[in-house]
């Protein structure tokens, strides 16, 4: 199944959805697919179109492929504006990933302020070549996802640079609009910010990670691609704290990302 279908299947039968082993990442699913599918079933129990504005996900655990996940979403508020959202992803009877959700309408302002620049890269084609799927090497999800370097270097090569960053795209999907869910995938599809600092393999995850939308979404292609950066603000004793941006092509903003990551070296 790819990205469109398993989006499909969550609003289907929320109550029972199994990610394939194709989508995996080390012994768990990806975790940007595992965002997307409990962002897909709380964007379902909403009654109007207001836009999600900011997402806080926490993985609670690693949510096994090939095993039926249950995705159960809580209303706690529901405002004339903003409504206030609870997802849940339960497999085996523990919870794997939450995820509390901020919908709200758009209303009048005075205070206005332009998106900062995007951080400046290599031209997509001066970029270095993209990152091909390799079985048993990189992780199995890798398949659906292009990634470009631009910035900073790969994982376990030792650079000492705080950023990374280049372009990135769905990889098997029909050509449709981009929404948030897509875009959760295409940020969450970069390693853990300290990896590259690495000089050996070593395992790495998010444990919790926060996410903010400008709204309306920049119209945009599934087929598109767009440009990220992540820079590790501080690390140490095994954690890692990162701030990072999603924009398109032209440099203008999707998202803006926080996130608190473990490496086990």
């Amino acid at each position: 199944m790819n990205f469109t279908q398993l989006l499909a299947a969550v609003r289907e039968r929320p109550e029972a959805v199994s990610v394939p082993a194709n989508w995996a990442q080390g012994r768990a699913a990806f975790g940007g697919l595992m965002a997307a599918l409990v962002y897909e079933a709380m964007r379902a129990r909403l009654d109007d179109a207001r836009p999600v504005r900011s997402l806080a996900i926490t993985f609670v655990g690693p949510a096994a492929p090939e095993v039926p996940i249950r995705f159960e979403v809580e209303v706690l508020r529901q405002g004339k504006a903003v409504s206030t959202l609870l997802g849940r992803a339960v497999q085996d009877g523990q919870v794997v990933t939450l995820v509390q959700g901020s919908f709200g309408f758009g209303r009048a302002s005075e205070v206005e302020f332009s998106a900062l620049p995007a951080v400046p890269m290599k031209p997509l084609e001066q970029a270095a070549a993209e990152l091909p799927y390799i079985q048993g090497v990189t992780p199995e999800f890798m398949r659906h996802v292009a990634l470009r370097w631009a910035i900073g270097g790969l994982p376990f090569t030792g650079d000492a640079s705080r950023q990374m960053g280049g372009w990135v795209r769905l990889r098997d999907v029909a050509e449709e609009p981009v929404n948030e869910a897509h875009l959760l995938a295409l940020v969450d599809a970069w390693p853990p910010s300290l990896l590259p600092s690495l000089k050996r393999p070593a395992a790495g995850s998010t444990l919790t990670w926060t996410i903010e939308f400008v709204q309306p979404t920049p119209r945009l292609s599934t087929l598109d691609w767009c440009r990220y950066c992540v820079e590790t603000e501080h690390a140490r004793d095994g954690y890692g704290h990162a701030s990072a941006a999603l924009w398109t092509a032209e440099g203008e903003l999707l998202a803006l990302s926080r996130q608190t990551v473990t490496v086990f070296a």
